[in-house]
């Protein structure tokens, strides 16, 4: 539950069931009332007809937490953090990086670093299509040591470079628009 609407969702469905929310957070539901398995049943299927699921294995509740900092760290944050990602994602977990990159990558299938990847070039395309900073601004941004660093990783991930792309962002609005 990254977005507002999700916690809403969550929220609503609760209700609907006729139990009272304290808090809604990442992961974590905070109800005032004891649950029934049934009621427990209900509020899974209505939450995967949403597109949602509920999480009750450890790992996978942990797994989300890293996903939300590190979308929260890459497409939310105004500076990205000086410190290594490791760092920075064991500080704010309060959990040794070793166990948390080990049980990510169990869960996930990828490491932490190629997820963190995955969100910094959808976030360069994102700066690349509002066009108000150059290569070299973006790449100060994000962390990358250079331009030539930020380059090889979005063309290795995406087949193209940021220049070709950039030329590719009028044809993707129209194509946009044509929806």
């Amino acid at each position: 539950m990254v977005s507002l609407r999700c916690k809403m969702m969550v929220r609503s469905e609760l209700e609907k069931l006729g139990l009272t929310c304290i808090s809604v957070d990442l992961g974590v539901v905070e109800i005032k009332e004891d649950m029934t398995s049934e009621q427990l049943q209900d509020f899974s299927a209505n939450l995967n007809k949403a597109g949602l699921e509920v999480l009750d294995d450890k790992k996978n509740i942990l797994v989300e937490k890293i996903k939300s900092v590190i979308i929260e760290m890459v497409h939310y944050s105004d500076e990205f953090p000086k410190v290594n990602d490791s760092d920075y994602i064991s500080q704010k977990l309060k959990y040794d990086y070793t166990y948390l990159s080990n049980t990510f990558s169990e869960v996930k299938g990828i490491t932490i670093q190629q997820y963190i990847i995955l969100h910094k070039i959808e976030k360069v395309k994102e700066l690349i299509l509002y066009d108000e900073l150059n290569l070299t601004e973006i790449a100060y941004k994000l962390n990358y040591s250079s331009v030539a660093h930020l380059s090889n990783q979005f063309k290795k991930m995406t087949g193209l470079t940021p220049t070709y792309f950039k030329s590719l962002k009028d044809k993707k609005i129209r194509n946009l628009e044509d929806l």
